[in-house]
């Protein structure tokens, strides 16, 4: 596939331009130029759409150092704080589906607006929170309205083409990657003011990103033609044989990757001395790391090599990273783990999402962008849970089943053989 559209690209531009495009292409260039090809490859609205996404995950990471600590100033242990994170993705996977569903029907636009004002109603509440039950009401509430990742994943397939699709699907990752750059660290130095402030800042964020939103987000044009699904409900899109085998390798990768967010914050603290500050920096720098790969790096990546390629070297770093987490005696030595983490990370998620994305019709992509979110809420649902009693039992546990999830998904990767259309 990638020969052939690097063939076509000098059939239309010419073997020169094909070299100048290759060389000096980037991100940037790509959201200033208003050439007629660029419009193609980043249709107007598409920025619009990666800043409301990067201020909801701001939000959402303001809230991630701080909510194990202030779960546990309430008396959760860790099998207790497994069930209140797992609370959010339950959440979260009964309602992916039904947000993108309800934005194959009436469209991406008015759901985005509905979930974000919900999760500005979700945070205020959390900050307002002065029990146990109070906080696993909030996070509830949060999870309802969180779960609309699938319905912006679901426009950006609706205005990109299949040749982009990976390295756009790189940027939602990328977006991500800033939530979680800027979120944690913030959310550490506001918890010194109270453990409420971060909360009601994300509120606040949430609220702003509402008017922005209502203001500048358009609804995609390919949503006007509302062409009859395919797939029409959750076991259709699981059984289709490309989008059920990933789905499940996502289930997989995510259930290894509650096995490290799940305990961070426990880890760092009871090995290493860490406070929110500490956990919040810790995780900035993870988060520049993956972030650098998918804005920067998957265009570059997604030219040479396909999307399966990519799932597999992701897995095979992930694997090896999270089975030596528990090893490094100091802070240093333990980043090398953890690097390698970010980096699996990094290049494997973009392709997975572009592998259902093209695999599924236009009618039902917002149906299989929430199932296929959904599985990582599956993920969220039994993996913090066995990942606060794995390490009750013993510091290493959560890492090494982490580690050996990821070889299976690595496994099931090796088996993946998308058509020749994709």
């Amino acid at each position: 596939m990638r020969r052939r559209e690097w063939i076509f690209d000098k059939a239309r531009y010419g073997a020169t331009a094909t070299v100048v495009i290759y060389r000096t292409a980037t991100w940037e260039s790509h959201l200033s130029e208003n050439t007629e090809e660029n419009r193609g490859s980043r249709p107007e609205g598409l920025g619009v759409l990666f800043s409301v996404i990067v201020v909801d995950l701001i939000g959402f990471g303001l809230v991630v150092p701080i909510l194990p600590f202030w779960a546990e100033r309430y008396g959760a242990s860790g099998a207790m704080l497994g069930v209140l994170l797992a609370s959010h993705a339950a959440a979260q996977f009964l309602c992916a589906p039904l947000w993108g569903r309800l934005s194959d029907r009436i469209g991406r636009r008015p759901v985005m607006l509905v979930t974000i004002a919900g999760t500005a109603v979700a945070l205020f509440a959390l900050g307002l929170a002065d029990s146990l039950l109070g906080i696993f009401a909030a996070r509830l509430l949060a999870g309802v309205f969180g779960s609309n990742i699938s319905v912006a994943t679901a426009y950006l397939t609706d205005v990109t083409d299949e040749a982009d699709r990976t390295r756009w699907m790189g940027m939602i990752g990328a977006s991500f990657a800033v939530g979680f750059t800027l979120g944690p660290p913030l959310g550490g130095i506001l918890s010194r003011v109270s453990h409420e402030a971060p909360m009601f800042v994300a509120a606040a964020m949430a609220a702003i990103n509402f008017v922005w939103a209502a203001a500048r987000l358009g609804e995609p044009e390919r949503r006007a033609e509302s062409p009859k699904p395919d797939l029409t409900s959750r076991l259709d899109v699981l059984r289709a044989p490309i989008i059920g085998r990933v789905c499940l390798i996502y289930f997989l990768f995510s259930l290894a990757v509650t096995q490290l967010e799940t305990t961070f914050a426990f880890f760092l603290s009871h090995h290493f001395g860490y406070e929110e500050l500490g956990v919040g920096m810790v995780m900035l720098a993870m988060a520049i790391l993956m972030g650098g790969i998918q804005g920067g790096g998957m265009k570059r990546l997604s030219e040479r090599f396909e999307e399966r390629q990519l799932v597999i070297a992701g897995l095979a770093l992930m694997s090896i990273a999270f089975a030596f987490v528990p090893a490094p005696s100091t802070i240093g030595w333990l980043m090398l783990p953890l690097g390698l983490a970010a980096i699996g990370r990094g290049i494997s998620q973009p392709p997975m999402m572009s592998l259902v994305s093209v695999a599924s019709d236009e009618g039902s992509r917002g149906l299989v962008m929430g199932v296929f979110q959904s599985t990582a809420s599956a993920a969220r649902i039994v993996g913090p849970i066995a990942a606060g009693l794995l390490y009750d039992l013993g510091t290493p546990y959560p890492y090494w089943v982490a580690g050996g999830l990821t070889a299976l998904g690595l496994m099931l990767a090796l088996s993946v053989r998308p058509a020749a259309s994709t």
